[in-house]
């Protein structure tokens, strides 16, 4: 996958994850992309890890897997988040 859809992709992670577990959170767009792609990567490597594939390109099986990772990060991310304020 290229640059732009990774971008794309932890766009699309990001926001489904911040919809998927409500609350306020800090930061912004830049925020929501970073965990989206590191989410993604994470959700890939766990869909590997369970023989489901990983994340290969802008479809429902890499959205799906970028989701899960990305509600992970985000939820530890507001963990500590959290305890530095």
């Amino acid at each position: 996958m290229g640059i732009i859809a990774w971008i794309v992709l932890g766009l699309i992670a990001g926001v489904l994850a911040k919809l998927v577990v409500p609350g306020p959170d800090p930061g912004g767009i830049i925020v929501t992309i970073i965990i989206g792609i590191v989410g993604g990567l994470l959700g890939g490597f766990i869909g590997q890890l369970l023989g489901f594939g990983g994340v290969n390109g802008i479809n429902l099986g890499s959205i799906i897997l970028a989701v899960i990772g990305s509600v992970i990060l985000l939820l530890i991310y507001r963990a500590f988040a959290g305890r530095a304020v």
